[in-house]
């Protein structure tokens, strides 16, 4: 018999060996008739001499690397999944991917780099004007940041709506054809470079010239759908509920929450309004010195009170409440859109 021969013959003998439990080896001298496994060796029903030197040679055997190592005791079948179990686990690992594909989008965040030229305003009663549109008309609410550098000083646009029939009441407004209207808010900063966040149902930059002007921008934005923290809205004010507070005029942007609202407002009002947050309410003998609101005299909340002296702007907020004031006893109209978690 050749080496490779034997080498053979001694792996599959060794195998066989390792397998079989209870078959006789036929061609086998006898005293391998009754070989069965102990633990983790091989010994016979007289645990003899020959059984003796049968294992040491198998020994040499794999010492020498003539014959496999011995495979665990466990069969394969055990340590696999059964058929039944398949599906859940495909299902954990779809579930897997899936977070890290929504861990990678960050949450829908996008940004967008581009150079453009502006056109001819085609707003009703803008036809002498130039307009860049940046992020188009949505029937969600745009929440991002915008920083720019133009060719001349640019005013920055956020719209707001379409407005419903009768809501455009005293605020800027913005139409194309005198019927579908959007609340305006529009800032001058006076400058060809600068930043900006916002919200809103589109973004633009504008002149109040007639000839074009180029704006290279990057904009970094989210798309939110509707809820009750994300809206576009035209309220009215109406009398201030809070005591001391009887001749003025507020409008209630997000109510009172035991969780903190956090997130971005951008406006457009009839007139100057103030911005006001809540923080509380307050446990007792917490009213120490700062300003107080109160709608009982015994329900209290810090009132963070901010006068803008402007009609339209942006604020990013904290509280546990927003809304909008004047000192005044006459209603006014405000169009937002906010975008706040909790």
């Amino acid at each position: 018999m050749t080496k490779v021969n034997h080498i053979k013959f001694v792996t599959l003998f060794a195998i066989t060996i390792l397998l079989t439990t209870s078959l006789a080896v036929q061609s086998a001298p006898s005293a391998f008739a009754q070989v069965r496994i102990c633990g983790d060796k091989i010994c016979d029903s007289n645990n003899g001499p020959d059984a003796e030197a049968e294992r040491e040679q198998m020994r040499q055997q794999v010492k020498s690397g003539t014959a496999p190592e011995e495979e665990p005791e466990a069969p394969v079948e055990e340590e696999m999944e059964s058929p039944e179990a398949a599906p859940e686990m495909e299902e954990k690992m779809k579930e897997k991917m899936e977070e890290k594909m929504e861990k990678k989008m960050d949450h829908g965040w996008k940004t967008t780099t581009e150079t453009i030229t502006s056109m001819v305003d085609p707003g009703v009663g803008h036809e002498t004007h130039q307009l860049a549109i940046i992020l188009p008309p949505t029937s969600n609410v745009y929440k991002g940041i915008l920083s720019y550098s133009a060719s001349e000083p640019i005013q920055l646009v956020a719209l707001h709506g379409p407005l419903a029939e009768g809501e455009d009441a005293g605020q800027a407004i913005w139409t194309p054809d005198g019927t579908t209207k959007f609340a305006l808010t529009f800032i001058d900063p006076e400058t060809a470079m600068g930043s900006w966040m916002f919200t809103g149902n589109a973004l633009a930059v504008h002149t109040l010239n007639t000839e074009p002007f180029t704006v290279s921008y990057s904009v970094s934005y989210m798309e939110k759908e509707m809820s009750d923290t994300v809206k576009t809205e035209t309220i009215t004010s109406m009398v201030d509920p809070g005591v001391g507070h009887e001749t003025h005029q507020l409008a209630i942007i997000l109510p009172p929450s035991d969780k903190a609202y956090s997130g971005l407002l951008t406006y457009s009002a009839s007139e100057p309004i103030q911005l006001v947050a809540l923080h509380g309410p307050l446990a007792e003998g917490e009213d120490a010195g700062q300003a107080i609101w109160t709608p009982d005299g015994t329900t209290k909340f810090a009132l963070t009170f901010v006068d803008k002296e402007s009609a339209a702007g942006t604020w990013k907020f904290a509280g546990n409440a927003l809304a909008v004031h004047t000192l005044n006893t006459e209603p006014f109209t405000v169009s937002y859109s906010v975008v706040a978690g909790q």
